[in-house]
């Protein structure tokens, strides 16, 4: 079984690249972009078409509800479930998106931090999780106490101190990172996000918005927050629309921070003009 991880900010082709790769490798592709989880959140969050495919396998895409607040903690869980079911069958897997943490969860031994860890137990009660712990150990802990109830349920389910640092991979896995020189990744993006317009996007955030759903998803997606604004009638549709693409610029600039610091990358500058290089390229990498 191999894992190959394709990360890089928005417009660099990772859709394009896993996909060749998924047909090279008789691959299925998971998600890894904490967006692309929901439902109904398709034009803002650049998600794969169904036209687009091919035949290929895709997991961890339209899993759940706008009005949730999907978790790295159910994504951890969903995500090994499916890496543990494909290593019994032999499949090869390609993780894609630009969601480092949720990657992190995934690949590494990660532990929780407190608010992560709040998340965790969302759809346990207090009197569920006080009998989980009772299970184990006696407490003299108040039914009420949620905070410390669901710290010494996820020490015990850990086995260890609460902290958030990688520890050791889980798996064996190679990251291939796509970039193009910081200029025109933000001429790309600002393109990108006027297509988005031209597709629809303003429409899409107008259905969710009459449906006044102001989840998390809602909140912190770029795209949406900003529709939201103009729909709220905070400010125009031109403001909205610079805002998004600000947002990206910034956002960009925090992946590569992060991708940088946390994971040992092969970065790839991707050749638009005749992308099997590319793809060739990250088969070399893939084979070393």
């Amino acid at each position: 079984m191999k894992i190959v991880v394709i990360i890089g900010p928005t417009g660099v082709g990772k859709t394009k690249l896993s996909i060749s790769l998924a047909h090279k490798l008789n691959a299925v592709i998971i998600n890894a972009d904490s967006m692309q989880v929901y439902k109904e959140m398709n034009i803002g969050t650049a998600k794969i078409k169904e036209s687009e495919k091919e035949g290929v396998e895709h997991y961890l895409f339209d899993i759940c509800s706008p009005r949730e607040d999907y978790n790295i903690y159910r994504y951890q869980k969903e995500g090994r479930k499916l890496l543990e079911k494909f290593k019994e069958e032999n499949r090869n897997v390609i993780v894609v998106g630009g969601s480092g943490l949720y990657i992190k969860s995934l690949l590494y031994d990660y532990k929780f931090t407190d608010e992560e860890i709040n998340n965790k137990y969302d759809d346990l009660s207090n009197e569920e999780i006080l009998e989980k712990i009772k299970k184990v150990e006696e407490t003299d802990i108040h039914v009420n106490n949620r905070k410390r109830l669901v710290r010494e349920l996820n020490k015990i389910e850990n086995n260890s101190n609460i902290k958030s640092e990688i520890y050791k991979k889980v798996y064996d896995f190679k990251v291939i990172g796509l970039t193009i020189d910081r200029d025109k990744l933000y001429e790309v993006v600002d393109k990108r996000v006027d297509k988005m317009i031209e597709e629809g996007l303003v429409d899409e955030v107008r259905r969710l918005h009459r449906r006044d759903i102001r989840s998390k998803a809602i909140k912190t997606g770029i795209g949406y927050k900003e529709i939201y604004k103009y729909l709220d009638n905070e400010i125009s549709l031109e403001e909205a629309i610079e805002l998004v693409k600000r947002n990206t610029r910034h956002f960009i600039k925090r992946q590569y921070t992060f991708f940088n610091h946390q994971m040992d990358v092969t970065w790839l500058n991707v050749d638009f003009d005749n992308f099997d290089n590319t793809i060739n390229e990250a088969l070399k990498i893939i084979e070393k």
